[in-house]
């Protein structure tokens, strides 16, 4: 079983390594080699959010259908390194744009199919799995360090080196466990698919109140996804693909500590500590500077632990809990199309636009940049205190009793 649990490791490590190899310094290339500006960026870094929200039809009706899982991950994979491969060797936005999002296409279905892989193979996945997608972690922060050490951020060569993992991991998949198609001879419905029987919690005003807060909340953060790395270059912080990589590092540190604050804080407040570090992010970015006051761009990165784990974590927390059993898989397939699928593309052509109009002959006005999502972000957040009440769900009905203790006061 352990030798199962490192090829699984193994797989997670590639599959995150491709996406942390070319999408944290894409903004960086395509502004400062190719030119593109601030509204293109943000499309091609939305090319992520497309994939998202047409993923689950690939996934529901395919996927899940036809074909084993590891011979569903060597072929997106290998279409990947293709199309990899290709956007970097373009310099024109009208043929990187739908390369890339033919890419997503490919790629946003393998983090399902490499998740149900795995949990297919674990004796215990709530015990097991946290140790294998904690590899995937790994691979990110390996990618970024590798890429700002060796200086390629504004080269065609991230994407290029991605495009070799993702060969690789085409290759490996083929040596996976067999898994056998989920919905071999089920009807497809585009209910399950999009997880639209979840609509049913949307009478609870406070879950439509924390859906439609999540779906908010993800417009100002594809500033960061979008555009840091970007940001951090003009400034003229030393590799910053690797100073980025420590937000990984926080990730991991909080993710451990979240069950400890579920239990004393409580949902609200977790979510609205993960909002308000949003806000601080985007203000220490416009504050900060690469001089005296680099500890604020610092700071900026390392929240990546709170401003992730006690918003996006906790929420898919929050949504099992209040989901019954029969309707949980749809509801957490819900929230992921509201927020990395129409939150995050909305977000990325926002972005662009928003740094278009601060942008210059000389370069950008970031801190007139950043203030816009700081601002967004806050009312968001201010809005969500007052109207959003994580109530215990009831004992019958789309929710059901049972959850953390002490996680929904």
């Amino acid at each position: 079983m352990r030798a199962v649990r490192v090829r699984l490791s193994a797989m997670m490590f590639l599959e995150y390594f491709i996406w942390g190899a070319w999408s944290v310094t894409l903004g960086t290339y395509l502004g400062r080699t190719l030119h593109f500006d601030g509204t293109e960026i943000g499309l091609a870094a939305g090319a992520v959010a497309l994939g998202a929200l047409i993923s689950p039809f690939f996934v529901g009706m395919i996927a899940d259908r036809f074909f084993a899982t590891e011979r569903m991950l060597a072929v997106l994979h290998l279409a990947g390194a293709a199309l990899l491969y290709a956007a970097s060797r373009s310099d024109r936005f009208g043929v990187v744009y739908p390369v890339l999002i033919a890419y997503a296409l490919c790629y946003m279905p393998t983090l399902a199919l490499s998740t149900s892989l795995a949990m297919d193979h674990l004796r215990d996945p709530s015990r097991e799995f946290p140790g294998v997608r904690v590899l995937g972690t790994v691979g990110w922060i390996v990618a970024g360090l590798l890429v700002g050490q060796l200086g390629l951020e504004a080269t065609a060569l991230p994407l290029r080196l991605a495009a070799g993992a993702s060969a690789v991991l085409a290759v490996y998949a083929l040596a996976l466990p067999h898994t056998p198609p989920h919905a071999a001879g089920r009807a497809f419905s585009v209910r399950d698919v999009l997880g639209l029987d979840a609509l049913a919690l949307m009478r609870d005003r406070s879950f439509a109140t924390f859906a439609i807060g999540s779906f908010l909340i993800c417009i100002p953060l594809q500033f960061y996804y979008a555009f840091t790395n970007l940001f951090l270059n003009e400034v003229g912080l030393p590799a910053p693909a690797s100073k980025m990589t420590l937000g990984q590092g926080s990730e991991l540190f909080f993710m451990v500590l979240l069950p400890w604050f579920l239990v004393r804080w409580g949902v609200k407040r977790i979510l609205l500590v993960g909002m308000a570090a949003w806000v601080l992010r985007f203000l220490c970015f416009a504050g900060g500077n690469a001089g005296p006051l680099v500890w604020m761009l610092y700071l900026g990165i390392v929240l990546h632990g709170v401003c992730y784990d006690f918003f996006f974590v906790t929420g898919q927390i929050y949504v099992d809990q209040r989901a019954s059993v029969q309707i949980r898989a749809a509801a957490q397939g819900f929230l992921a199309f509201i927020t990395l699928g129409a939150g995050w593309f909305i977000g990325s052509w926002l972005a662009g636009r928003v740094v278009d109009a601060y942008g210059g002959p000389t370069g950008h006005d970031w801190r007139a940049v950043w203030l816009v999502p700081a601002a967004i972000a806050m009312a968001i957040l201010v809005v969500f205190a007052i109207l959003f009440r994580a109530t215990p769900r009831p004992a019958e009905g789309p929710v059901a009793t049972a959850g953390i203790a002490g996680a929904v006061l």
